[in-house]
């Protein structure tokens, strides 16, 4: 019989604080802080980000690539038949979670998702590898394969198809998303467990109302 095994490796943070001063009232400028510290650092994919979405049966998430962020919201790029999108074509709400923990930090976001504008999604698409570009019409998405090499033998069916174009077309199936935030917290860990946690909340008016959360 397998032996319930514990876990129990705690760390007592203490590289930063987080006071208001430092957080001001703008949560993107915020944002766009941290971010950048985590790229100059050198941390690994500084930009994934864990999305949430609410299915018909359950709650699922998964980690995306965060592609652009401004006061509009934060943008990731899917397959629209992907198990995500169509999750977020019955219910638009989301949450976004980022975790850095060489910095003791993580960011919380929640919102409502929309596609971004075809114009958008053309732009980022061009910017691809042409390999990422074949990549996005081989795969269905969230869709059953037989085996690897399905996925292959697609992959190099729609290499041959657009062997003899210069410039591989967006697929209509693929595109971004936009999540635009009602509420956006941040985390930094303290001593103790006393950590410091910051949240906005946006208001109709367009404002952000910032407070602070206990531990």
């Amino acid at each position: 019989m397998e032996r319930e095994r514990s876990v129990d490796h705690r760390i007592d943070y203490s590289k930063a604080v987080l006071l208001e001063s430092e957080a001001g009232d703008d949560p993107f400028a915020l944002f766009g802080r941290w971010l950048r510290a985590a790229e100059e650092e050198g941390l690994p994919e500084p930009h994934a980000m864990t999305l949430a979405t609410a299915g018909s049966f359950s709650i699922s998430c998964r980690v995306v690539l965060l592609r652009s962020f401004d006061p509009q919201g934060f943008v990731f790029f899917t397959n629209y038949n992907s198990r995500k999108a169509m999750d977020l074509e019955r219910d638009p709400r989301a949450a976004l979670s980022f975790f850095w923990p060489q910095q003791e930090r993580q960011v919380r976001i929640e919102g409502k998702v929309e596609k971004v504008s075809a114009e958008e999604s053309d732009r980022y698409f061009r910017e691809r590898p042409r390999e990422s570009q074949v990549g996005a019409w081989a795969s269905d998405q969230s869709r059953m394969a037989d085996d690897r090499s399905q996925v292959d033998e697609r992959y190099a069916r729609w290499t041959e198809r657009f062997k003899d174009q210069a410039e591989v077309p967006r697929p209509l199936h693929w595109g971004g998303m936009r999540l635009r935030p009602v509420r956006i917290e941040f985390w930094q860990g303290r001593p103790s467990r006393l950590h410091d946690r910051i949240i906005f909340e946006h208001f109709s008016d367009g404002t952000w109302s910032r407070m602070r959360l206990q531990p």
